[in-house]
């Protein structure tokens, strides 16, 4: 199958993002499956929805969004790797599914409420942060898992959805950091199995 596997972070090559990225793209072709990378920092891709782009049909937007919309309907999941900001994706990924993830295609509404349309594609979200795990859960109640399993996902009806939390990126070893990414391989197994 095909999966996309996007990224959102400015750093072009040494983050660890990008390594989880690269990691998870050489799992899935080792499975057999079709990784579809989009860097969105290095693909130069536009967040900002222009006014009055919400309503248009999907054959009258920007050529950009209709690729990337024909990219997600062709994929079987997605892989998706982002730091903590704030407690919410970057920004140029939070626009890629305003732009993307859009009602009408991902969702869309009936009188009997949403119709869900991912429901046969697969989710696996990594991310990283620098705030102890202690500190995400009893203050700020990991906004990222319920950003990505309830808003996002949930909506969109994927019910094989997964999430994992590198951290504290900041203060990690490569001896960290190596075994994270023999993490990463495993999950990317697990879950893209077939």
């Amino acid at each position: 199958m095909k999966v996309l596997v996007i990224l959102g972070h400015p750093n072009p090559g040494e983050s660890f993002n990008r390594a989880i990225a690269e990691t998870a793209g050489r799992v899935l072709r080792e499975l057999g499956h079709e990784p579809v990378l989009r860097d969105l920092y290095a693909e130069g891709f536009d967040p900002v929805m222009p006014m009055g782009e919400e309503k248009l049909p999907i054959e009258e937007l920007p050529e950009s969004i209709r690729r990337e919309i024909d990219a997600v309907r062709g994929a079987g999941g997605f892989v998706i790797v982002h730091p903590n900001w704030w407690g919410t994706p970057p920004a140029i990924l939070k626009g890629w599914l305003d732009r993307v993830f859009r009602a009408g295609f991902a969702y869309s509404f009936s009188e009997n409420g949403v119709i869900s349309n991912f429901t046969d594609k697969r989710a696996q979200i990594f991310t990283t942060s620098n705030t102890p795990r202690d500190v995400e859960l009893e203050v700020y109640h990991d906004p990222l898992e319920n950003f990505w399993k309830t808003i996002v996902f949930g909506l969109v009806g994927s019910k094989d959805f997964g999430r994992r939390n590198f951290e504290s990126i900041i203060m990690s070893s490569p001896e960290e950091r190596a075994a994270w990414l023999a993490e990463v391989e495993s999950i990317i197994k697990e879950r893209f199995a077939e």
